[in-house]
């Protein structure tokens, strides 16, 4: 008799009661917020054609895909990195026709290559809203303060929102601190580790003020605004700035300007969700740009959450009245109960141990009596 086998592939795990049902109900919480501000829900499929979705991709995301040959069609298939790329499809071809701003909402599992240490999972659930047809200061506003209403709401305090800067070096480099490509790379480099003694000796002492203008936002925007002498960053500056008042009473504000991790398709602007009490980014969103069906392309803005390791921590978890139904019950008696917000399991034998199936009550007569 052959011993059967729990073992999954690396990165992937069973999602076990309560955690599965904390997962849906925090799905549901996000999902409820972004209909109530209009975002219509689209789910797209979990595979498409490899060309048709790399077409969509950017940088090393591509070296992201599971690829595999469809026996039907001979062409190779690849399971879905990201989500965002595929509601710019649909609104491309699709909705192509509907009218702008476009507001969408999704939620669906994701699928990695490979696997960080901070999140070893392979398969991650994506939830998130895009607006597109624009990336101006009053969408941008939008797309953040639905994105911490909707953590809000699923029982998430103390939230964070740090901005930055995708395309900062790549303006500066091609203006008032040239560098070429492959210089602008290693400071980029330095710059995500935050390596004063590192820029000194690439010979790029002009980007150093960048590592000081981090931290609270008041106080790294003026650094940055310092940073700034000939208002070559003022319109974005103004732009962060302008939404940052509009949110400042909903969260705690901060300023990374050259963040770059999860930004590899933004532009002007960008935002990482934390929350206290849990380790590493909830969310990312900012600006991009959406190829359009004209053979050009859109302004957007949206955000994605990734709430897997809140799930896995049984965050959203509630214990739950469970009624014993003994043999013989009234059907009528436990309908009503059920409808009243009970939630009931019936006996199918005399040999069915209330305590033993997770009960907490039992049925007497019609009244819940507590075990």
């Amino acid at each position: 008799m052959q011993k059967l086998s729990n073992l999954l592939p690396e990165g992937f795990h069973d999602s076990l009661p309560p955690h599965a049902e904390a997962g849906s109900r925090l799905e549901r919480d996000v999902l409820d917020t972004l209909a109530s501000h209009g975002y219509a829900r689209v789910s797209p499929p979990l595979v498409e054609y490899e060309d048709v979705l790399t077409g969509r991709m950017t940088g090393s995301a591509k070296s992201d895909l599971m690829r595999f040959v469809d026996p039907i069609s001979q062409r190779t298939l690849a399971l879905r990195p990201d989500v965002t790329m595929q509601i710019g499809r649909i609104a491309a071809t699709s909705l192509s026709e509907a009218a702008r701003p476009l507001r969408l909402s999704y939620s669906g599992q994701v699928l990695k290559l490979r696997s960080g240490q901070l999140r070893p999972e392979r398969s991650r659930l994506q939830i998130g809203a895009e607006l597109i047809g624009t990336d101006s200061v009053a969408a941008a506003s939008e797309i953040v303060s639905v994105a911490i209403e909707a953590l809000s709401r699923a029982g998430l305090t103390g939230i964070t929102v740090d901005f930055t800067m995708p395309d900062l070096v790549d303006i500066l480099s091609a203006g008032p601190l040239p560098l070429s490509a492959a210089q602008a790379a290693e400071v980029r480099s330095e710059l995500d580790m935050k390596d004063a003694g590192g820029l000194t000796e690439l010979g790029a002492v002009g980007y150093l003020p960048l590592i000081e203008a981090t931290g609270p936002f008041d106080d790294a925007m003026a650094k940055m605004r310092s940073f700034d002498s000939d208002n070559l960053l003022a319109s974005r500056l103004d732009g962060i700035a302008a939404i940052a008042a509009n949110i400042e009473d909903k969260a705690n504000l901060t300023l990374d300007p050259t963040e770059r991790h999860g930004f590899e398709y933004q532009n002007w602007f960008g935002f990482t969700l934390f929350a206290e009490g849990f380790v590493g980014a909830m969310g990312r969103g900012g600006s991009y740009e959406v190829p359009a069906s004209d053979g050009g392309t859109e302004n957007a803005v949206g955000f994605s959450l990734y709430p897997s390791p809140l799930i896995d921590a049984g965050f959203s978890a509630k214990a739950k009245d469970i009624l014993f139904l003994p043999l013989g019950h009234d059907s009528e008696v436990a309908a009503s109960l059920r409808a009243k917000g009970w939630r009931t399991v019936a006996a199918l034998s005399d040999s069915d141990d209330a305590e033993a199936l997770g009960c907490t009550h039992h049925l007497d007569g019609e009244k819940p009596v507590a075990i």
